[in-house]
């Protein structure tokens, strides 16, 4: 895991919880969330798109074990790693977009960037 936050989850919840936002971002591209958590998602998924840069099976295999839906290891490996392969890292953008009005908590826009 990336960062020590523990986001007030058990560790099995917590990755439960960070691999299906992983693979609901990697599918759409953005995604609104908490900062906190945004600042543990984008690491997770920097280091899928730089697996699928590798494009081998064993990076296959890993990636397949993370995501939780095959269909998003295809987009990754197919769409996203050949967008990406003349950067080398730096994929996601986290912007604050101020605090949410129920708690306050503060939230962010995680998106890919758009290639040159």
């Amino acid at each position: 895991m990336p960062g020590t936050r523990k986001l007030g989850k058990t560790t099995d919840q917590r990755m439960a919880m960070l691999r299906q936002q992983v693979t609901d971002f990697l599918d759409h591209g953005r995604m609104e969330t908490t900062f906190t958590r945004a600042k543990e998602i984008a690491p997770l998924a920097e280091k899928m798109i730089t697996l699928g840069k590798k494009n081998t099976l064993a990076s296959r295999r890993q990636a397949l074990a993370f995501i939780t839906r095959e269909d998003v290891v295809t987009k990754v490996f197919n769409e996203l790693a050949p967008r990406y392969a003349s950067r080398d890292g730096g994929y996601t953008r986290i912007t604050r977009t101020g605090p949410r009005r129920g708690d306050a908590a503060e939230m962010s826009v995680l998106e890919l960037v758009a290639q040159n």
